[in-house]
């Protein structure tokens, strides 16, 4: 079932900042949730606690 997800602009401008060549939005969103479902946190280049 697809689902349907509203972002405000300046949040979907963030994301557009993010995107490598030739990926779409969606590709993105669903990479950070593979990898928040895998690692079960964001991790930033460099950062370490």
């Amino acid at each position: 079932m697809t689902q349907t997800l509203e972002i405000s602009d300046e949040l979907m401008d963030r994301l557009e900042s993010h995107l490598e060549e030739d990926e779409s939005t969606e590709e993105l969103i669903e990479e950070l949730v593979s990898m928040y479902e895998t690692e079960g946190t964001f991790l930033q280049e460099g950062y370490s606690e």
